[in-house]
């Protein structure tokens, strides 16, 4: 460009050349015309070279040179013919010297002024200006140059140096350069835009930008405005090395100096602004160039559109893209990928799948990065296995070799729970000599620690580590499989190394710190870290919070106990510092219900203690405990014969809750657990008179210690209460009910009850109660076994279902064809034909006549499976006891059909016309058949 630029301000000096005006003074006052007949050979010849470079423009295209044309006098014009140039822009003496000077090349200890001694005098200052121009060495222009300065017409011209200074720029002389550009200020000729440019350009081609920079400054402070193309040449070098600042602050200088800026300057410059992260800057001078009627490439829309994604700007990104489809621009795969990215961040799923189908549309081929991206969308989706088969497809196609592929894949198995498959898909990275760093290192210690492979997860984090401290992340995941595992020393060891190092905790690595202390009594490490938690003005999670009120809780009964001893250590410390957890506790959206399941937890754990010391800290501060967690300590001092805690804490429940019902039914559970029955079915009572929920458990369990110490007439008051207040009775107590009526004798009532539990749906441990009844002489009837085997075939025990029929069979009843058909149906319901088959057999072979519906289940099934003759034979012997319906007789000409008996398949056929079916005829005569051969 700079080249270009002096060869311009070549052409335009020669024009006006003191030796040209020179050289014709005595002829320029003649005038002469083209039409005069002595100049007509003139004309013809003037004509005949404007066609040809018109021929020549054409074929060259619109960036053609257009000549520029001189009036020249009659003498210059005969001179031009006589040089005999034949289209040669200049004599034959000029070129002869051009082929002169290159000739030297080829020796060189050549003298130039041997080589030149012939042209002496012969060559004008503009003629020399184009030897040197058409040099292609830099040593032959250097000594024509020297030899040149010796001519009687040379004078210091910008022009040759200009010249030379491309000549040395463009092989990278820069030494030799600023040599000759230090010589044109010494011998006083003023440098020009041009002359700059072309140092400019010679700098910023061989990477020395620094000097580049400087000589702009230096360019600046002369007034000298370089051209827009040099422009263009520096800051395009200077992006080619990522000095994307010098790009951004050339541009800015630029501007200052008025420069117009065409549509290659916008372009450079967007690209910087987006590599320096600057969106609005970017945009501002996007929006610059669309003003100016600049039609922005699809590399500049898709820089645009990936920086907007990543600052969240989803829609200004939609909207570049759509603007960028208006104006038929084709997008990329980049471009593609970008967008597929900000669809997979916002969830737009089925946007992104159809531009995926878009792509496919306009022929761009997808690559591995796309790829990944829809993998990581089918698993969102939970199209797995599209994901699956996409993976497939791009290892099929040679495609797969990037990490991040990898890691979608494995990615999508472990939200599947598919660790192991995970680990295959990481691990065959190996096998493709694909390295891996800490994108797949941070996948294995994710799959590792949900498998609990806790030496395999250490290795991951040492490999981690190779690359400075892992992230929070992965930190996290392995301090919880060490607090899940009860490694507490080497979390600890962790957390001092993370301390070390100054680690910066988030919010989550936090709460896991935090709960590390906890378990490990660390107090004063956890308030500290609690108190700096709170001043950074973040809100600790509930399950955090929890943790420490259960750890003051654990310390401050450990003080309570060693001040009932020798020692006397205060607890006031933790008591003051659980009560202020509790209040923020408190004040967080369901802290109540939370501090109410830790008091329930602590009390099923056995740890009342530490139940109990909650429980005082928020009876201190004046809040009402939650109903359910008194009610579950009271159950636990009972369960620790504890009876003087329950009914201390019975009473002062009372007084909170005096409606509720837990608290009384929990008392009952106590007396009951403590041997006191006869207090509990007072207590009982006492809570059926004031009309209380009758808890079904509780009642159970009432029942039971009763029946237990002989009291029958109790547990009879109590069931008939249980059935007059329309109690919700569960199977737990309907055979706690049985149970109590078999002890005291009363067998027929118990039947009756078992009766009354199958009608409300209920299935329980019936075979035992059935045992004990017959242990007592009370023999259960034929619907009673009925309804037990409807009971285990419902719930699925077929074993016990089949031992209550060998039941029957053993007692003195009669079985009957529903005892089998229950467990007939549901073997054929879940595919298992061939222990329907068996009981069918039994029941056979028992004498029991299969019914109508066992009939047609049977046939429906000897049909599936191709069992021709068996389903023929139990047609035949079934029609004549039993009338057969419409598919019975379906079944039954498909299997003789099948069997090639064409002759009762036609009966069979007329049979079902005659039962006023005939949605069979239309049947394709053998369609069914065909499919028995591959049952």
């Amino acid at each position: 460009m700079a080249a270009a630029a002096a060869s311009a301000s070549v052409s335009i000096a020669c024009s006006s050349s003191p030796s040209s005006s020179c050289e014709d003074e005595d002829s320029a006052t003649s005038s002469w015309s083209l039409s005069s007949p002595r100049h007509r050979p003139y004309r013809r010849v003037l004509h005949e070279e404007a066609q040809r470079l018109r021929r020549a423009r054409r074929s060259q295209g619109p960036g053609a040179d257009t000549p520029r044309w001189v009036r020249r006098t009659t003498d210059q014009m005969a001179r031009y013919v006589e040089d005999d140039r034949a289209g040669h822009v200049y004599g034959r003496h000029v070129v002869a010297a051009v082929r002169a000077v290159r000739a030297t090349a080829s020796r060189p200890s050549a003298d130039m002024r041997l080589a030149m001694s012939s042209f002496v005098t012969k060559l004008t200052f503009r003629e020399m200006c184009v030897v040197l121009r058409e040099q292609r060495g830099w040593r032959q222009a250097r000594d024509f140059f020297a030899w040149m300065k010796l001519q009687l017409c040379y004078e210091p011209s910008v022009v040759a140096y200009t010249i030379l200074l491309r000549l040395y720029g463009r092989v990278g002389k820069i030494k030799l350069a600023e040599e000759t550009f230090l010589e044109m200020l010494e011998v006083g000729c003023e440098p020009d835009a041009v002359a700059c440019g072309t140092l400019l350009c010679a700098y910023a081609k061989w990477g020395r930008h620094k000097d580049m920079m400087l000589f702009y400054s230096a360019v600046r402070r002369r007034d000298i405005v370089p051209p827009i193309s040099v422009y263009n040449y520096m800051i395009s070098s200077l992006q080619k090395q990522k000095l994307h600042g010098k790009v951004i602050q050339v541009w800015k200088q630029m501007l200052e100096a008025g420069v117009a800026p065409n549509q290659f300057t916008y372009t450079v410059v967007i690209s910087s602004y987006v590599k320096e992260d600057l969106l609005e800057d970017a945009m501002d001078v996007f929006g610059q160039m669309r003003r100016y009627r600049f039609v922005p490439d699809e590399a500049t829309y898709s820089l645009l559109i990936s920086l907007s994604s990543k600052h969240g700007k989803g829609e200004h990104a939609l909207r570049l893209f759509e603007e960028m489809r208006a104006q038929g621009i084709v997008p990329s795969n980049y471009t593609c990928a970008s967008l597929l990215a900000l669809y997979y961040k916002n969830e737009d799923y089925p946007k992104a799948l159809s531009l995926f189908s878009e792509m496919e549309s306009n022929k761009i081929v997808p690559d591995e990065v796309i790829y990944g991206i829809l993998i990581r969308i089918y698993g969102k989706l939970g199209l797995y296995e599209d994901a699956q088969n996409t993976f497939v497809e791009i290892e099929k196609a040679d495609l797969l070799s990037d990490e991040q592929t990898y890691v979608a894949m494995a990615q999508v198995h472990m939200n599947l729970g598919h660790y192991d498959r995970a680990l295959e898909v990481l691990e065959s990275m190996s096998t493709r000599n694909v390295k891996p760093s800490h994108f797949s290192y941070s996948a294995l210690l994710r799959c590792y620690v949900a498998k609990e492979d806790m030496a395999a997860a250490e290795d991951s984090f040492r490999a981690l580590s190779k690359y400075g401290l892992p992230d929070m992340f992965c930190c996290n995941d392995l301090l919880r499989l060490y607090i899940r595992l009860g490694h507490l020393e080497k979390a600890r060891a962790l957390v001092l190394k993370m301390r070390e190092a100054d680690f910066q905790l988030d919010e989550d690595l936090c709460m896991t710190v935090i709960e590390l202390y906890c378990k490990s009594s660390m107090i004063e490490d956890a308030e500290k870290l609690f108190v700096e938690f709170q001043r950074n003005g973040k809100t600790m999670k509930i399950p955090t919070m929890v943790s420490l009120v259960e750890m003051y809780a654990r310390n401050g009964t450990r003080a309570m106990q060693k001040e009932q001893g020798l020692s006397k250590v205060p607890h006031e410390t933790e008591s003051s510092a659980a009560s202020m957890v509790l209040k923020s506790l408190l004040d967080m959206p369901g802290g109540f219900s939370s501090v109410s399941q830790l008091i329930s937890k602590l009390a099923r754990e056995g740890s009342t203690n530490e139940a109990k010391f909650i429980y005082d800290q928020l009876t201190e501060m004046g809040i009402r405990p939650d109903e359910s967690a008194i009610a579950t300590l009271i159950v636990q001092y009972g369960q620790a014969k504890k009876l003087e805690h329950a009914q201390e804490l019975f009473e002062l429940a009372s007084a909170s809750f005096p409606e509720e019902g837990h608290v009384c039914n929990a008392m009952v559970d106590a007396f009951c657990k403590c041997g006191k029955a006869e207090d509990a079915y007072n207590l009982f009572m006492e809570m059926a008179g004031q009309g209380k929920n009758k808890d079904a458990v509780t009642v159970s369990i009432l029942v039971t210690h009763l029946t237990k110490h002989g009291k029958f007439e109790e547990v009879e008051n109590i069931i008939q209460g249980c059935f007059c207040d329309e109690v919700e009775l569960d199977t737990v107590l309907y055979n706690t009910f049985i149970k109590s009526m078999l002890e005291s004798g009363r067998h027929q009532e118990a039947s009756l009850m078992f009766k009354r539990m199958k009608e409300d749906g209920l299935h329980s441990e019936a075979k035992s109660i059935f045992q004990e009844m017959q242990d007592r002489g009370h023999a259960p009837d034929s619907l009673s076994y009925l309804a037990l085997i409807r009971a285990y075939t419902e719930g699925r025990r077929y074993t016990e279902a089949e031992e209550a029929i060998q039941m029957i069979l053993n007692s003195n009843i009669t079985p009957s064809c529903p005892h089998f058909s229950h467990l007939i149906f549901s073997f054929t319901k879940e595919g298992n034909i061939s222990d329907a088959q068996r009981i069918f057999n039994r029941m056979k072979e028992v004498g029991v006549a299969p019914d109508l519906a066992c009939c047609r289940t049977m046939m429906r099934v000897y049909l599936a499976q191709g069992l021709v003759e068996e389903g023929i034979s139990l047609f035949e012997t079934t029609r004549g006891s039993l009338k057969p319906d419409s598919f019975m007789l379906s079944s039954a000409f498909h299997l003789y059909e099948h069997a090639g008996r064409k002759s009762e398949a036609g009966d069979v056929l007329d049979a079902i016309s005659v039962n006023g079916t005939t949605f069979l005829k239309n049947l394709k005569v053998g369609s069914k058949a065909r499919s028995l051969d591959q049952p």
